[in-house]
């Protein structure tokens, strides 16, 4: 009895030490829904992984991403888990992934969070800036334009107003490319504005239909483009020297195996979209906005709001998911 009790007393000690030798971190995680949404789950599935990298986190969940991004600059945070377009600002390379039109399908979309995953050297020095790391990414799913009343081509889509993220400079720029008028908002306050009539029109991932309720907003005459503006996705930013070396590597590696997970929650999302919301356009139209897509990201590339090396990967991975795209003769991104 003596010797049992012995072992046990040593295995807890052991234990103790090995939990004193980890590294205590906290992430915060922007999700609409909070501790019981899909993306903090997400995360929360990270952290019995993460022990074995020496890192014990602490996960809080945020539902105002604003607060999520203005903790990690303050160092209330080791790390955020917020939308590529808010982690623009911390790492502009990786954070260019949620560009218009960058990337136009979930095939290019899994081929580019992989590549970033494989711990390719030339990669590395991209994915840190400052202080900051790039730890990985999964899909929020394709962002469409909610509309209240049919627009079939883009002479409709003049004279609309439109509600776009006051931190995205590259959604009011398109919305005046296009005739429309932009309304600042942010993530609290967009759908509102939609669903109450105050915009025409708004920006949103699929998820955004039920989520969001976005449905009220297009009744009875609305619906959505079927047009793929672009992919939205989460993505890990991690403070660098707070995290041993080697985690952000292995925290991509994690995340990309979360993709087919991630992928059946968009899925799941688009599934409740009834057929006769979707709006579609004729082959003209949707030539034409591929075009005017491209020619915007050009130049908020020139503008430097999208990472030049990131637009000249995608354009690459784009191409050789789609040869005989008509952009991959003219080698300009």
């Amino acid at each position: 009895m003596f010797k049992k009790n012995f072992f046990i007393v040593i295995a807890l000690m052991l234990f103790s030490m090995q939990s004193n030798a980890l590294e205590k971190k906290k992430i915060c995680i922007f999700d609409l829904i909070g501790a019981n949404g899909d993306y903090y789950s997400i995360m929360k599935d990270m952290k019995p992984a993460a022990l074995g990298w020496g890192v014990e986190l602490e996960l809080v969940p945020y539902t105002d991403e604003k607060v999520a991004t203005e903790d990690l600059k303050a160092k209330q945070c080791d790390g955020a888990f917020i939308t590529g377009i808010r982690a623009r600002q911390f790492i502009s390379y990786t954070g260019s992934t949620d560009s218009i039109r960058g990337i136009p399908n979930y095939d290019v979309l899994r081929s580019v969070i992989s590549i970033l995953a494989s711990g390719h050297e030339k990669l590395e020095d991209k994915m840190v800036s400052g202080p900051y790391q790039y730890a990985g990414m999964v899909p929020m799913g394709s962002a469409y334009l909610f509309v209240k009343e049919q627009i079939t081509d883009l002479d409709g889509m003049a004279g609309k107003s439109i509600a776009v993220l006051e931190y995205d400079e590259a959604e009011a720029y398109m919305a005046r490319k296009v005739g429309m008028s932009p309304m600042m908002s942010d993530i609290t306050n967009f759908s509102s504005r939609f669903n109450n009539g105050s915009v025409d029109v708004c920006f949103a991932p699929i998820f955004g239909y039920s989520a969001l309720e976005l449905y009220k907003g297009m009744a009875p005459d609305g619906g959505v483009m079927d047009y793929i503006l672009g992919q939205l996705t989460s993505q890990l930013v991690i403070r660098k020297d707070a995290f041993p070396e080697g985690f952000a590597l292995e925290a991509r590696k994690f995340l990309l195996g979360q993709f087919d997970r991630a992928m059946r929650v968009v899925d799941n999302a688009a599934n409740e979209v009834d057929d006769k919301w979707w709006i579609s356009m004729d082959e003209e139209s949707n030539r034409n906005l591929d075009q005017m897509m491209r020619k915007a990201r050009i130049e908020l590339t020139e503008k430097n709001v999208y990472d030049k090396d990131m637009m000249s990967f995608l354009y690459k991975v784009r191409c050789r998911d789609n040869p005989s795209n008509p952009e991959c003769s003219a080698q300009s991104e």
